[in-house]
């Protein structure tokens, strides 16, 4: 008698390559008509912010004016920002003094504010919400902070110092290293209830009334402990895109900074990286070492983002 032939020791099937593309088709296939409709989204987001991302990450490694063709020099550009670039080496403390003072207080900001008007009747909310927004949508009307802040005795802050005695001579916030950072953050704050503000609005007004009650059921006493093991857990998603919204603007400030301090401002204190990349990109015309610095812009931001993302994960666990 022959041995009968010994089974394999696992007989399930073994997934493929194929097998996953072919369900992978298949769902798309069930789906066609739900990727017809933001085929034209994808298209463009593809064309403007995919395919850039990967030519700045290839033009970072050369050398290139717009004129000539680029040149590879490999980390050449990396290099010289980090070793030889003093103005960079600012610019990369300045943004991070910024960031990390503008960043975290705008967002709890725009949370707390949200939090506290989320209970008022919605004629009155509504007016509370046009008050807080307006500032981020006024355009350059943030340039009445430079009157408030003239180096001049004509400057409100001046003149209002000066009246009571507490200085005797003007203060020239704009211009001296020593007050241009505190000014340029006040205004950015000032500023700072934006998207990320109607967010968390939207996010409140959306949580189901019945989970308070249910709380209260099993045991939560008072309000803090419903934001913790109600509110927060159910705003996740509205939670992480206002970090994303408040790590992008702080890291990316500029527009709001140069007309405020000048470009460049006095001894590089309210040079960020954006700004340096502007001076590279747009004065110098030196698109290497520019598509550098937004490579490093990009991967600092992404890597604050997933820190930030880890953390919301864990709440009210």
């Amino acid at each position: 008698m022959r041995p009968a032939a010994e089974k394999p020791l696992s007989s399930a099937p073994q997934s493929r390559p194929e097998g996953r593309l072919g369900r992978l088709w298949g769902e798309i296939k069930a789906n066609k008509i739900s990727y017809l409709f933001i085929a034209p989204y994808g298209l463009l987001f593809t064309l403007f912010t995919v395919i850039p991302v990967f030519v700045a990450i290839a033009l970072s490694f050369t050398n290139y004016n717009m004129i000539q063709p680029p040149k590879f020099v490999g980390w050449a550009n990396y290099l010289r920002l980090f070793l030889s670039d003093d103005v960079f080496l600012i610019a990369v403390k300045n943004t991070f003094v910024f960031a990390i003072i503008t960043g975290p207080l705008s967002y709890f900001a725009s949370f707390l504010y949200a939090w506290f008007i989320n209970e008022l009747r919605p004629k009155i909310r509504a007016v509370f919400t046009l008050m807080l927004y307006a500032p981020s949508i006024s355009g350059a009307l943030f340039m009445i902070w430079t009157v408030m802040f003239s180096g001049d005795a004509y400057g409100y802050v001046n003149g209002f110092l000066l009246y009571w005695g507490i200085i005797k001579e003007p203060v020239q916030w704009l211009t001296d290293p020593k007050y241009m950072m505190g000014v340029v953050i006040i205004v950015v704050l000032w500023m700072s209830l934006g998207t990320s503000f109607l967010a968390f609005i939207a996010g409140l007004q959306g949580i189901d009334s019945s989970l308070y009650e249910a709380g209260a059921v099993d045991g939560i006493r008072n309000r803090w402990q419903e934001l913790f093991y109600i509110t927060l857990p159910q705003m996740r998603g509205y939670l992480m895109f206002g970090a994303i919204m408040s790590i992008t603007g702080s890291f990316t400030a500029a527009a709001q900074i140069i007309p405020l301090v000048g470009f460049p401002s006095t001894d590089y204190a309210g040079h960020t990286i954006v700004a340096h990349l502007i001076d590279y990109g747009n004065v110098r015309f030196e698109m290497g070492t520019a598509s550098a610095i937004a490579v490093i812009l990009f991967l600092t931001m992404v890597g604050v983002q997933r820190w930030v993302q880890r953390f919301l994960n864990k709440l009210g666990t």
